[in-house]
């Protein structure tokens, strides 16, 4: 809409102006919005140009025309007043200068005069308004110049709020052709993005029809065609897809209709692998049957043959054994028939070879140990042939594959069996743990399985990934053999204790102790183990050596334990160790007693006899404990000298409790195995058998002799109500001279019979800390019978013999001289 014009305004008349609302603009935005162009500053800088000059009155005109009314008189020309008449001139002068205010006729007539005078007056009155007269014309001019510069401006207001508001118009309307635009682009890609998933939905649905089409292509090439395999993924995605969108509408038809397409594919993949295998097997048979095949040969037609086609049947088999594990209702029996086939031909090929190489090895006159060496490796490596063949087809099976294997050795194990079963000999036995454990050691793996690298992202596509049987495990095959040896090796063991142990007879040579000690006693070596290398290293300590000077029992308890114990299971090994400990035990017991019939000394060598294979029984029983973290072998009597120390310092009185719980006994609360407790209660007493029967002789006068002073007393005090009552020193037998006697006889017996009986001891013992544990209660059993005697004679006596007999430090230095 435009607005209201503006109003009229008269020619040189200036109008008061009207208020009005119009835009306010700065030169600035009116600069801005309405630019002029070059041709439009060229037009205003000439008008402004003209405008500075001002024009001449039209009276001063050169060439003005005549007028009816005489102009006033050109000033530019007259020199003097214009009141004055101008000076004559010459003729041909004023012809030149001619002017409208000069008479046209000669002034003839006063009228005439008077009439060119007003004309004059007129011209010079008008002369002088002349200025005025232009002036306002000038500003008549410029107000109408403005008027009109007004109303342009009024109309281009106008012009330019019509613009706006048309501006305005089409933005808004713009806006709701966008908005409408938008939302039409929002509706199109909504319809879109629906088209697009219903096209989605529908490929998996449309796959139906390839899939169909495919299969019913004839001939068994199809599984080696290209976009078979990729069929099979699509169907197996179909699948997948409908199982999680079984809402859809048909969804459970087209799910049976794929899984019908999936057995198919599946069906052609068996076909053509058992048609392939049947083919290859029967050519393979064929050339094996012909003369003459060479080993070589064979070996190329067992196995490089069959990994010919590996490069044609492994993925198509890859894609069966995978679909039958995500599908194994449907696919499992397709890929069992597959497994059975190839096991079947393998078995029919290698039979016959097998069955040969066994008769090569003539199982019934081969030495055992020999036979399962030469067969087992020989199994070893037909497995592991087969194994790795295997892996070339196939991913999975590991069971029925092993199976499989285990029918392969059953044919050796067939000839193997009766032989370790009826086999007699322990050491055989033994070989032959030995050897099929060596084989299970060396089971090594071909394929290792590398820890994931977690820091660096590997992309080889060069290389296969790695299998999923992993490697094989040949103690797998080997097992039953094994268990044959050790359930073979157990009973034997049983029958050699029985025999050997609990009801062997002792010969003369066998009780000839302590000379089968004397004449065995050598210079110490570096500790050498006679025993054979097979011995476990259980048993290979520096205490149990001189074996030849051991009792024959305890000799074949630890021969039988060392056999057992890397051969059999733990639980096992640790039921016939404790028996045979058991026996051991018993028959060192009974043994000890027959030492006691035939030696002079009688007590002390049997219990030392005892003391002596206890020690080693019971350092044999302590490494028998089957904890993991006891897999070094306990030394010799460890600590034996501090903690049996830490005792004495506290009391002088023999503890036979500390002294065996310095040779590590219990002291009644370890629980411990009742072999080993056994042990523990024979070794106590027989210990403290020693240590008395030492003692007694040289102390036995000393004591009787106290017991017969504390009698007398007991008796004097009975009759000290009478005036008889005889005195001790008044008596015979209790003079200071057969006190001083008694000493003498005491420190004759120590010198005697005590450094015999240490050197006996470590004639038996031979280790020095045993020795020492037990010298020193020796020691102290004697003080502590001394020590009585001592304090009766000090007090009988008054001090008399306080210079005789010995003080408690100096019988101990004493002691101690004679047992170094």
């Amino acid at each position: 809409m435009s607005k209201a014009p503006a109003p009229h305004r008269r020619a040189g008349i200036p109008a008061a102006s009207t208020p009005r609302p119009k835009p306010q603009f700065t030169i600035e935005e009116w600069e801005a919005k309405a630019p002029l162009s070059d041709l439009a500053l060229k037009s205003v800088a000439a008008v402004k140009a003209a405008s500075e000059k001002t024009p001449l009155p039209l009276k001063f005109s050169v060439d003005e025309d005549e007028s009816s009314r005489p102009s006033t008189p050109n000033l530019r020309g007259k020199v003097g007043s214009v009141s004055r008449p101008s000076t004559p001139v010459p003729t041909f002068t004023r012809q030149l200068a001619s002017h409208a205010l000069h008479p046209k006729q000669p002034v003839q007539t006063p009228q005439q005069f008077y009439d060119w005078v007003a004309q004059i007056d007129r011209s010079v009155a008008h002369s002088q308004e002349a200025h005025f007269r232009a002036h306002v014309a000038v500003v008549s001019e410029h107000l109408n110049t403005a008027d009109t510069l007004i109303e342009r401006i009024d109309e281009v207001d106008r012009e330019v709020s019509g613009l706006l508001e048309g501006w305005r118009s089409v933005e808004e309307g713009g806006k709701n052709l966008k908005d409408a635009c938008e939302r039409l682009l929002e509706e199109r890609d909504r319809l879109l993005e629906l088209t697009e998933e219903i096209g989605t939905r529908l490929e998996y649905f449309q796959e139906l029809e390839h899939a169909t089409r495919m299969l019913n292509h004839p001939g068994e090439s199809l599984v080696l065609q290209t976009d078979f395999l990729y069929m099979v993924e699509r169907v197996d995605i179909c699948i997948d897809y409908l199982k999680a969108h079984r809402y859809y509408k048909e969804a459970e038809i087209y799910l049976l209709r794929f899984q019908q397409c999936m057995t198919r594919a599946m069906t052609l993949i068996r076909m053509f692998f058992v048609g392939s295998l049947r083919a290859l097997t029967a050519d393979v048979s064929r050339r094996l049957s012909e003369k003459d095949v060479s080993s070589t040969a064979q070996m190329h037609l067992l196995y490089t043959r069959f990994r010919s086609v590996t490069s044609q049947l492994s993925p198509l088999l890859s894609e069966l054994e995978r679909r039958a594990e995500a599908h194994p209702e449907d696919l499992s029996a397709l890929l069992s028939e597959c497994h059975s086939a190839y096991f079947a031909a393998r078995k029919g090929l290698l039979v016959g070879r097998l069955m040969e190489e066994i008769r090569g090895l003539d199982p019934a006159h081969t030495e055992l140990v020999e036979l399962t060496n030469a067969g087992c490796s020989y199994l070893k490596h037909l497995c592991t042939d087969e194994f790795n063949l295997y892996r070339e087809f196939f991913n999975s099976g590991e069971d029925q594959l092993y199976t499989y294997l285990e029918n392969l050795c059953d044919y050796l194990y067939d000839d193997l069996r009766p032989r370790i079963l009826h086999e007699t000999r322990l050491t055989t036995l033994c070989e032959v743990c030995t050897v099929l454990q060596a084989l299970m050691v060396l089971d090594v793996a071909e394929f290792p399985e590398e820890p994931p690298n977690e820091g660096n992202l590997v992309v080889d596509f060069d290389q296969p990934k790695p299998k999923g049987l992993g490697q094989l495990h040949i103690s797998h095959l080997l097992q039953m053999v094994l268990q044959d040896a050790q359930t073979r090796l157990f009973f034997k063991a049983q029958s050699v204790i029985q025999a050997d142990i609990r009801y062997y007879i002792p010969k003369p040579e066998d009780l000839a102790y302590p000379d089968k000690l004397a004449t065995a006693r050598k210079p110490i070596s570096q500790y050498e183990i006679k025993e054979k290398d097979s011995v476990s290293q259980l048993f290979q300590l520096p205490s149990l050596d001189k074996k030849e000077t051991w009792f024959p029992t305890l000799q074949k308890t630890v021969w039988v334990l060392s056999q057992l114990h890397d051969f059999v299971k733990p639980a096992i090994f640790e039921d016939i160790a404790h028996e045979a400990v058991s026996l051991c035990r018993q028959s060192l017991a009974t043994s000890s007693n027959l030492v006691e019939q035939r030696s002079s000394t009688g007590v002390l060598d049997g219990q030392l006899f005892l003391v002596r294979h206890l020690l080693i029984l019971k350092e044999v029983a302590n490494n028998l404990d089957y904890t993991p973290k006891d897999t070094e072998p306990r030394s010799d009597i460890g600590g034996m000298t501090d903690t049996l120390a830490s005792v004495l310092n506290r009391t002088t009185a023999l503890l036979p409790d500390a002294l065996f719980a310095s040779l590590g006994m219990p002291r009644g609360h370890d629980t411990l195995s009742d072999s080993r407790h056994d042990i523990d209660q024979d070794l106590k007493r027989a210990c403290q058998e020693v240590i008395s029967f030492c003692a007694r002789l040289p102390c036995e006068p000393l004591r009787e002799w106290v017991d017969r002073v504390r009698a007398f007393n007991d008796s004097r005090v009975a009759f000290s109500s009478g005036p008889q009552a005889p005195l001790l020193t008044e008596q015979e037998w209790a003079k200071q001279a057969i006190a001083e006697n008694l000493h003498q006889v005491f420190v004759e017996a120590c010198e005697r019979d005590l450094r015999s009986f240490v050197t006996k001891l470590r004639l038996y013992l031979e280790d020095d800390r045993t020795v020492s544990v037990l010298v020193t209660h020796i020691e102290e059993a004697i003080i502590d019978d001394y020590l009585k005697f001592r304090n009766v004679v000090w007090n009988m006596y008054a001090g008399a013999m306080k210079n005789v007999v010995f003080s408690q430090d100096g019988l101990r230095d004493y002691l101690k001289s004679i047992c170094n």
